[in-house]
């Protein structure tokens, strides 16, 4: 069974962006990176991934932050990973043996992008410092 992906960009401010809009097929047990590049500096920014679920709100999956810095929701599940390139242009979330449930449309940004109290983005993480 092939599992569909999308993956959107979002922008930030005038000197800084992200972009990435591709649609992806996957067969089920297969591996797929999603890549979101940027512009702009990133030596102050952390890049954050979203999933978002049809008729459901985005959900927060993962950040980096440009020191290598890795921060997941609780219910991330470890087939997913984020990595930073080495040229620091480009943000991948790497999904290893892609599954029906990873259908979904993803979003990256340079920033949170919650409305309300976004606070509660971050009520559930766990950090790793990757050195």
């Amino acid at each position: 069974m092939q599992t569909m992906m999308n993956t959107l960009g979002a922008h930030y401010s005038s000197s800084k962006s992200v972009n990435s809009t591709t649609e992806e097929r996957v067969f089920e047990g297969e591996g797929i990176t999603l890549s979101c590049n940027y512009t702009g500096s990133y030596s102050t920014d952390t890049l954050l991934w979203y999933q978002q679920y049809p008729r459901s709100k985005p959900e927060f999956l993962l950040l980096i932050t440009e020191g290598g810095l890795k921060t997941h929701n609780e219910s991330t599940h470890p087939r997913l990973s984020v990595k930073l390139n080495d040229e620091k242009t480009r943000v991948d979330l790497e999904i290893t043996s892609a599954e029906v449930t990873d259908s979904a449309l993803y979003y990256c940004a340079l920033r949170p992008t919650v409305t309300g109290n976004p606070e509660t983005l971050y009520k559930n993480l766990t950090s790793h410092n990757i050195l």
